[in-house]
């Protein structure tokens, strides 16, 4: 984690990873972003509620620890690992406020 902040009722964090200290990635509730009407706020509640929206996926070494270490925090799980006719192992969680989080291991080929 990079920053945890708070303004004017808003919350964000951003992430990334350790060796590249250039990349920092936006974490903000729906509900926190001023510039949405409340019916785009609504829209895009119900999206993400039904799992329409895409998430974020990161890169791991090996998909079925990374899985076992965030399943054992708590989080909810959305796809045990499986192997994708495309190429990689993945899995999926959903965040606190909605969003999908997917972690995705290179088979290789």
């Amino acid at each position: 984690m990079r920053t945890d902040a708070s303004f004017e009722g808003m919350r964000w964090l951003t992430v990334g990873p350790s060796s590249q200290p250039e990349v920092e990635i936006g974490l903000v509730r729906p509900g926190d972003n001023p510039h949405n009407s409340s019916a785009d706020l609504e829209a895009i509640q119900t999206l993400i509620a039904k799992g329409s929206m895409n998430g974020i996926i990161f890169l791991t070494d090996d998909c079925d620890a990374t899985f076992e270490r965030i399943r054992a925090s708590g989080a909810e799980v959305l796809q045990e690992p499986i192997d994708q006719p495309y190429g990689v192992r993945d899995c999926a969680f959903r965040d606190p406020t909605g969003n999908m989080l997917r972690f995705s291991q290179n088979r290789g080929g």
